[in-house]
């Protein structure tokens, strides 16, 4: 594969969201060993800590993820990447290496069926989210493309994330 590639739906696991719960294997509120032993034992490959925010997060390449922990409330966020992690789905729909607009459009029409304005929201770089989903749908590059990787963000984060997660968590990767 080269750098560029994009693992089919067929080829990553498949994870399903349960919101401000968790994600796949993964709970919120868990430590980084917990963590660690719900991905199969598998380490991060980079880990960095801004103790300004109190936040500390991890790479896990092989499983195509990011991990975001909170001093006080152990793990807080998930992004999964666009190229190789696992495809999330919400309601059934998947999350992960999309067209960004289709989700997005997405988003909007299940806003429609509940309460638009208490549903939908952008971030200030663009980026829609779902309030009841505790979503931040990011993008990432694929060669030319750009495709959806999200964030999962935990209850005690998603009221203030572009905050609470360090800036890189927002660019476009």
């Amino acid at each position: 594969m080269s750098v560029w590639d994009v693992l089919p739906d067929t080829g990553r696991q498949q994870w399903t969201l349960d919101p401000f719960v968790g994600v796949g294997p993964l709970r919120f509120g868990m430590s980084g060993n917990e963590a660690s032993v719900a991905l199969g034992g598998l380490r991060p490959a980079d880990c960095r800590h801004d103790p300004r925010l109190g936040i500390t997060w991890q790479v896990c390449r092989g499983a195509g993820l990011k991990l975001y922990f909170a001093a006080d409330a152990g793990l807080c966020g998930v992004a999964a990447d666009a190229l190789r992690g696992p495809q999330v789905l919400a309601e059934g729909t998947a999350l992960v290496a999309r067209v960004p607009s289709e989700v997005e459009r997405w988003v909007f029409d299940r806003a429609d069926a509940r309460e638009p304005f208490a549903e939908a929201f952008y971030m200030p770089g663009g980026e829609v989210g779902s309030l009841t989903l505790g979503v931040v749908l990011c993008v990432q590059r694929a060669g030319d493309r750009l495709l959806t990787r999200p964030v999962l963000l935990s209850a005690d984060v998603l009221d203030d994330a572009y905050h609470r997660l360090p800036v890189e968590t927002w660019r476009i990767s």
